[in-house]
């Protein structure tokens, strides 16, 4: 017998299923330590992901019978225990751990840096939102940062094709995955630079590990895009994919095709806009044109022929004129009334003039003398007339002429008291022509009045006295 007919050959499916039953037979139930990769968890519920450490990795598997019950959620990154059994999985010829358990061991070593260098990022301020620089509203020239065979690309320039496909579009090849992608990066970010063509850049790459996305967590990516004079977009992975260089840069987008939706514009939106435009633009210039056809005419019927146009001046020049000889004649009526005026008054007040009216004005003031002199003296003569009337009433004079006499001594001092002369003595006796000189003989006290005044009888005066404290006269018999 040769050897090909002594050997058993084996199909792929046989061979398969003896290694998985040789698996789960000679590994129980086990526990593994690893860090979470490429975790997926499709509508069926189960969850499906690999299980590394740094220097190889297994595929895992959990069913939902087993994943319903935990309460910890695992994600890319995530150090974390695992009891399964191992087994092999048919289809495709792997083995494989199916986990029964799991729970939290810590912190992947490529989550711990991602989270440090944010950190250390952030401390430095290169995620401040002042040095963002703003989009442009509608990009001129795009440019896309990412690799020429992935996916990123493709979904891009779909989106655009859909939305704006007039818009330019340069891409910057370079590697996103692996140990040369993250200086490739910052190459096809200085070459954009150099270039000028483009004013937005779009950064990424489609969805993958945390292995896979990490040359966007680089920090020299980071700097780069910092750095970078032209605004940056970036777009890595899915929507729940998150890297550094979405905090660097001006604008986060979830996916590259939501990048590409938010940079160009809607072709449609712009055709209505325009279209609006287009026709605010008619009727603008139909409204301008019938203006300006409304004031042609309005023109034309103002405009009138020259010979009328003479014959009005005329007629007007006539009637100007007309006005003119009218008010010359006025003025100079005026001028004539405002002379005689002035002549008038130039004879009031000449000189010849003026001193007959002073002539005439002493005239009559003389004339008003003379006369108030007359009365003056008229009324003056008879008030002197009262007064020497009244003073003759109580003049001593008027006394003597009514028989009464007045007797002094030799000093001529009044005598009114027979006390005031002794026997003997002279006196002198004024009467009202002449006077007396007499020696007293005897002086009699004076007498007191009787109860009954007989009626008077004549009586010789031996002498008479004048009190001129009482103004009156006494008779001394």
């Amino acid at each position: 017998m040769t050897v090909a007919a002594q050997t058993h050959a084996f199909t792929v499916s046989e061979l398969n299923r003896q290694v998985r039953s040789l698996l789960e037979s000679s590994f129980m139930l086990i526990q593994v330590q690893g860090e979470i990769s490429n975790f997926v968890r499709p509508s069926s519920g189960h969850w499906y992901f690999t299980l590394k450490d740094e220097r190889a990795q297994v595929r895992c598997a959990m069913f939902r019978n087993r994943s319903q019950f935990l309460k910890y959620r695992p994600k890319d990154g995530d150090q974390v225990v695992v009891r399964a059994r191992v087994s092999l999985y048919e289809g495709r010829g792997e083995y494989q751990l199916i986990c029964e358990y799991m729970e939290e061991s810590g912190i992947g070593r490529l989550q711990q840096a991602f989270e440090e260098l944010k950190r250390r990022l952030l401390a430095q301020g290169l995620f401040a939102a002042e040095h963002k620089q703003p989009l442009p509203p509608h990009p001129r020239h795009l440019g896309v940062v990412t690799s020429p065979t992935g996916a990123a690309i493709h979904d891009i320039l779909s989106v655009l094709r859909r939305r704006f496909p007039g818009l330019p579009v340069t891409l910057y090849p370079t590697a996103v995955q692996g140990d040369e992608a993250a200086p490739g990066i910052v190459r096809a970010l200085e070459q954009a630079q150099r270039h000028a063509a483009c004013d937005v850049l779009i950064v990424g790459r489609g969805g993958g590990s945390l292995e896979d996305l990490w040359p966007f967590n680089d920090e020299r990516v980071a700097r780069a895009i910092y750095n970078c004079r032209i605004p940056v977009v970036s777009a890595v992975g899915h929507e729940t994919d998150v890297s550094i260089s979405d905090f660097v840069a001006d604008v986060r987008a979830p996916t590259p095709s939501a990048a590409a939706e938010l940079l160009s514009p809607d072709s449609q939106a712009l055709q209505q806009r325009l279209d609006q435009a287009r026709r605010r633009l008619l009727q603008r210039l139909q409204q301008h044109i019938g203006q300006g056809r409304e004031r042609i005419r309005s023109l034309q019927s103002r405009l009138r022929h020259p010979g009328d146009r003479l014959r009005e001046r005329s007629q007007r020049l006539d009637e100007l004129e007309l006005r003119l000889r009218r008010a010359t004649q006025r003025l100079l009526q005026d001028r004539r009334s405002r002379l005689d005026r002035q002549q008038a008054r130039l004879v009031q007040i000449r000189p010849e003039r003026q001193l007959q009216q002073q002539r005439e004005r002493i005239r009559n003031l003389h004339q008003q003398l003379g006369r108030q002199m007359q009365h003056l003296l008229h009324d003056k003569r008879l008030r002197s007339a009262a007064l020497a009337g009244q003073l003759n009433a109580v003049s001593p004079l008027a006394t003597l002429e009514r028989g009464y006499a007045i007797v002094q001594d030799p000093a001529g001092r009044v005598i009114d008291d027979v006390a005031q002369v002794s026997c003997g003595e002279l006196i002198e006796t004024r009467l009202a022509r002449g006077r007396l000189r007499s020696t007293v003989t005897e002086t009699l006290p004076p007498r007191k009045p009787p109860d009954a005044r007989p009626a008077p009888r004549p009586c010789f005066v031996v002498a008479c006295a004048f009190s001129h404290k009482q103004r009156d006269l006494r008779c001394l018999k």
